[in-house]
């Protein structure tokens, strides 16, 4: 895969510059979104790319909490129209750490051009936009202020942890599409809660993958009720990577995260056929989510996320075959049946 280049963007226009930029801080998004309808597609990479900042503000090792809190409240502040966007960015810049990633960076730097974007939106869509990101960043800033060096208390506030940094965003979808199509809107009550259980699945997939890098970093999202049940304090857990009983908590923590992904599929199912960019838009992320579990229950003593990569092929398989089926229930429910083969339920 060929790593991403800044080029000087000064002659994009702002739109140009999204489409860019979504290419620099995430491939995966770069690839989904264009799947949207031409009238969403803006409005949700430019949803994504406030998210993405907040995630770079939050993720930053060396910043204080209290500058976190600050410049991701005075970020909901922009969307809300208050406040500069240019002198926004000029404050955050200097203080960020050195191996933020350059497209980060970027994207911060430039952050004008998507504040003119955004409000170009219809209200409706600005005001969406603007819940989700105002209800991320204060879970985030938080979970900062509570950061769990052995583990969260219980599962409950896994769950509560996956809905502010995830299952908002799969709220903010639901109701982007429902804004956009009647079909959809039709809907919405029986969608609203499984797309948080959609998120919560992506999101406690990520928290698996991200176990040994997180650790790292002196964090732990896994929650020490589950691990209790196996007699596995998560204070002492590096040492216990290849203990059977870690192991155990680890694929009780894949089942759950199947189950959610299996409300992801009933979700993108009741979508109707002729909406078939955002099928695929859910179905390659429940389809590489499931891979990624697949990879994790066979390997629960893996201990760098690159053991559990899913090869391009899959993934290329994946694209090829629900572009095919997507529209067909019965076909797409006997792929992703295949697909999620030895995965406990």
């Amino acid at each position: 895969m060929k790593r991403f280049l800044l080029q000087d963007s000064t002659s994009y226009t702002d739109s140009e510059y999204q489409d860019y930029i979504l290419q620099g801080v995430s491939r995966t998004f770069a690839l989904t979104i264009p799947q949207l309808p031409k009238q969403l597609e803006a409005v949700v990479g430019n949803a994504y790319l406030w998210c993405r900042i907040a995630d770079t503000i939050e993720d930053d090792p060396h910043l204080a909490l209290a500058l976190k809190v600050s410049f991701s409240d005075q970020l909901t502040q922009l969307l809300a129209g208050h406040g500069s966007a240019d002198d926004w960015a000029c404050e955050l810049l200097p203080l960020l750490d050195g191996d933020t990633a350059a497209a980060e960076l970027d994207l911060i730097a430039n952050s004008q051009r998507m504040l003119r974007l955004f409000l170009s939106f219809k209200p409706s869509q600005q005001a969406i936009i603007q819940q989700c990101v105002a209800t991320m960043v204060q879970g985030m800033m938080h979970y900062q202020s509570h950061q769990p060096h052995a583990g969260l208390p219980n599962l409950l506030v896994l769950n509560d942890y996956c809905y502010h940094v995830a299952g908002i965003v799969g709220e903010m979808l639901t109701l982007l599409y429902c804004d956009y199509c009647s079909k959809v809107r039709r809907h919405q009550d029986f969608l609203m809660p499984l797309a948080v259980s959609f998120g919560q699945g992506l999101q406690m997939t990520n928290i698996l993958k991200d176990i040994w890098q997180d650790q790292s970093r002196g964090i732990c999202w896994l929650p020490q009720d589950v691990f209790s049940r196996h007699n596995v304090e998560l204070q002492d857990f590096p040492s216990q990577r290849t203990e059977v009983a870690f192991q155990h908590g680890v694929i009780e923590l894949v089942t759950i995260a199947h189950t959610h992904l299996c409300d992801a599929m009933r979700y993108t199912l009741m979508l109707p056929s002729s909406e078939q960019g955002y099928r695929n838009f859910c179905l390659w992320a429940i389809g590489m989510a499931m891979l990624t579990l697949k990879n994790i229950h066979r390997r629960p003593d893996f201990e760098h996320s690159s053991q559990i990569k899913i090869s391009r092929n899959k993934v290329k398989i994946i694209f090829v075959v629900t572009r095919i089926i997507g529209r067909s229930n019965v076909l797409v429910r006997l792929f992703f049946k295949r697909l999620a083969r030895g995965l406990p339920v």
